[in-house]
């Protein structure tokens, strides 16, 4: 096995043309991590955050962009109690990391880890970790979705999205109702066959009576909001009394004016979080109750994700230039192999 491989280098922030395809160093794993073959990299907004400088990784991870993967294992500290599923060389493993995943190789901690579902093909799979994670946490964990074991309504902002997608997908199939708001006919249309009970094109229609409208004047019971800004209050005017508000991300603007008399007046929740610096065990939880909750839906064929566009190495600045121009349906991967 080389000492070096491809990747994806990125010599000073800036625009998606700063990135090109070169060579570092195939990184080593240490313990309770194992070294995987890359056969494709997820491409994610962060990445272009972390691009143009607004995201740096957190101590000790690679400088390297890239958050999730999917490919085989070829080494590793196997014998790790993180091992929970009984991972071996070769196994086909999808993971969530804190950087280096636009690579041919990368090294990943065991807990962070998933098997391949068998019906998933690797390109599916390497979609699968920052948004399933992502969502999990935020919509289910934080803004417990459905944790009194009852059926409850979900908004999603920004449903065409990597998020908007998995959490469309994976509340759907849980049996929640999801509502949906995205930026074109096109994509509204999009997040209907993925699951979302009715899609709102927020661009030429005021979500705020439709929702009102669609749930008989009770609002949803959580709003999942990828832009914050001027959504905050829309978004409390979509919630039902004792409703939850999960953000996590700030792409309509960092400050907002909130109806603080309308939110004491429902009871309202807002929570907000970002995943990339928690530690192992927090995000191997979440891995625990991934693999629970929702590998069986992937593994029976109840969750389908879309199959990804594929980017060639070569073309990752083509693949960011269309994440920014909002020109992607769903994810984009990289692929290696």
């Amino acid at each position: 096995m080389s000492e070096m491989m491809r990747c994806i280098r990125l010599d000073q922030y800036g625009m998606a043309e700063q990135m090109y395809l070169g060579e570092a160093p195939r990184p080593v794993a240490g313990p309770g991590e194992v070294l995987i073959r890359v056969h494709a990299s997820g491409v994610n907004r962060p990445d272009v955050s972390q691009r143009e400088g607004n995201y740096p990784p957190p101590p000790g991870a690679s400088e390297l962009l890239g958050l999730e993967l999917a490919g085989e294992i070829v080494d590793g500290d196997l014998g790790h109690a993180d091992n929970r599923h009984g991972f071996a060389v070769g196994s086909r493993v999808c993971a969530l990391v804190t950087g280096g995943g636009y690579a041919e190789y990368c090294v990943a901690p065991l807990a962070q880890c998933l098997p391949v579902p068998d019906k998933l093909s690797m390109a599916q799979a390497a979609a699968l970790p920052e948004t399933y994670f992502t969502v999990w946490t935020n919509v289910f964990d934080r803004a417990r979705l459905g944790a009194a074991g009852n059926t409850e309504t979900l908004l999603v902002h920004g449903a065409a999205s990597g998020i908007g997608v998995a959490a469309v997908q994976i509340a759907t199939a849980l049996g929640h109702r999801v509502f949906a708001t995205a930026g074109s006919d096109e994509k509204c249309d999009y997040a209907i066959k993925l699951g979302a009970d009715a899609a709102i094109n927020y661009r030429t229609t005021d979500f705020v009576p439709v929702v009102q409208e669609l749930t008989a004047g009770k609002g949803v019971d959580v709003v999942l909001d990828i832009v914050a800004g001027d959504y905050i209050n829309r978004n409390i005017q979509c919630l039902a009394f004792d409703g939850r508000l999960s953000m996590i991300a700030v792409l309509g603007g960092q400050t907002a004016e909130m109806d603080l008399l309308t939110f004491l007046f429902k009871r309202l929740t807002m929570t907000a979080s970002t995943l990339r610096a928690r530690p192992v065990d927090f995000k191997g939880a979440i891995a625990d109750s991934l693999f629970e909750r929702v590998w069986p839906l992937l593994n029976s064929g109840a969750l389908c994700p879309p199959v990804p566009q594929q980017f060639e190495p070569a073309d990752i600045v083509l693949a960011h230039q269309q994440m920014e121009r909002a020109e992607l349906l769903g994810k984009a991967v990289i692929q290696w192999v």
